[in-house]
């Protein structure tokens, strides 16, 4: 059966606006996006009507926690760092995802339908992030790109974590030089590999190198935790050094060489923007930082890194941002089809376009005006949110097993 959005004012962000716009949903999939004139909707549909309110795309959290950094749970609920090994490329993100963290719900309030979780930053290597849905009853439903990126750290964490055990690497040189032997013994691992396929011998799989052997081949990104314009500079140096595909995440000092960054083509997942500046690799934390490398041409998404912001502040940031000089536009797209391809996720989220997924919210109004909310979200065209406003509060289809 086909559900239809109408009246509302559709902003399908990866195109213009259309006021009392339509968006027909099938199987889970958008089919059509248009004025009411041209997208024809069976009589037979669901209706659903949107007036006076805004239809965008769900939003995308791509540098979060969710679930593996459980909200309230303290030690038994975080599962974010695996501090025993500096190269944890075989780690990953999904075996420790639980969607009952009450964050979930959150996402969903905020209007935010898939996140990309990551491990944390304590090792210089973490391990394999995944993109999911921010709703469904177990990491199976949800899991909609098994391996996105390797994340990565530079800077503060590494050297500190390990400096603490009296193990490498305690400096930033330490730091560097993992990582560089690990994909220099990924570089080798693969061309073992292939020879040994070639000559039809047996071959021991390392999980290790296989996940590094990947981002080498340009299958999976390179997520690198980075605050300082000298560290970033490092990342920008090991991926020129290797070639793969460099994504910088946090960027807090990314403003002072937005240049550069954008001269190389190298995409930011900025934030948190709302911390308070709780080390020295922060201090030049600045909520005009999106607006300057979005105008020095660098493709920008927007975090909050739950959960150290709650990810339902994730417009909010968006907001400030462009209260200190982001164009508004770009704020959207920063929370929707940027980060969907800078992770290589755009033929699945990220706009309101035929093929892609019914990830969906209906606003009040514009989002980037704090006082508005997301009154109804769906996810693969499935009604998961609603506001409820005689009670003033949000309800979240359960993710419990029901009984027939």
């Amino acid at each position: 059966m086909q559900s239809a959005i109408t009246g509302g004012y559709v902003v399908p962000v990866d195109g213009h606006p259309i006021e009392g716009g339509t968006v027909l949903i099938e199987d889970g999939r958008i089919l059509a996006v248009g004025t009411e004139a041209e997208v024809d909707v069976p009589e037979d549909a669901k209706f659903i009507d949107a007036s006076g309110c805004w239809v965008l795309p769900g939003f995308i959290d791509a540098h979060a926690h969710l679930g593996v950094h459980e909200d309230g749970e303290g030690w038994s609920g975080d599962d974010t760092n695996e501090m025993t090994d500096p190269n944890g490329a075989r780690f990953r993100a999904i075996d420790g995802i639980d969607p009952n963290d009450v964050g979930f719900d959150d996402a969903l309030a905020g209007g935010v339908t898939s996140v990309v979780i990551k491990p944390g930053s304590g090792n210089p290597i973490g391990g394999q992030t995944v993109g999911v849905k921010t709703w469904g009853r177990t990491a199976l439903d949800m899991v909609f790109a098994e391996a996105v990126s390797v994340k990565s750290a530079l800077g503060e964490n590494p050297k500190r974590v390990y400096g603490n055990k009296d193990k490498t690497p305690s400096t930033r040189l330490g730091v560097a030089a993992i990582i560089r032997e690990a994909f220099t013994k990924a570089r080798n691992y693969a061309a073992q590999r292939e020879h040994a396929l070639a000559e039809g011998k047996p071959f021991d799989t390392d999980l290790t190198m296989e996940a590094l052997a990947r981002v080498l081949d340009g299958e999976l990104a390179w997520d690198q935790h980075t605050h300082r314009a000298d560290d970033i500079v490092t990342a920008i140096r090991l991926a020129e050094e290797f070639g793969y595909r460099l994504v910088v995440n946090h960027g807090t000092e990314g403003h002072l060489i937005a240049d550069l960054l954008a001269e190389r083509n190298v995409p930011v997942i900025l934030g948190p923007l709302m911390t308070s500046r709780v080390k020295v690799e922060v201090r030049n934390r600045s909520l005009r930082s999106a607006g300057i490398l979005a105008r020095a041409g660098v493709r920008l998404a927007i975090t909050t890194d739950h959960p150290v912001i709650p990810i339902n502040f994730l417009v909010y940031q968006a907001a400030l941002a462009v209260k200190d000089g982001l164009d508004a536009d770009t704020a959207l797209r920063a929370l929707t089809v940027n980060p969907a391809t800078i992770l290589g996720l755009d033929d699945r989220i990220g706009a309101l376009k035929p093929g892609l997924d019914a990830d969906i919210a209906i606003w009040s109004g514009d989002p980037l005006d704090i006082m508005n909310r997301a009154m109804r979200v769906f996810v693969g065209g499935r009604e998961v949110y609603r506001f409820n406003e005689s009670t003033g509060e949000g309800e979240v289809t359960s993710r419990a097993y029901q009984e027939s």
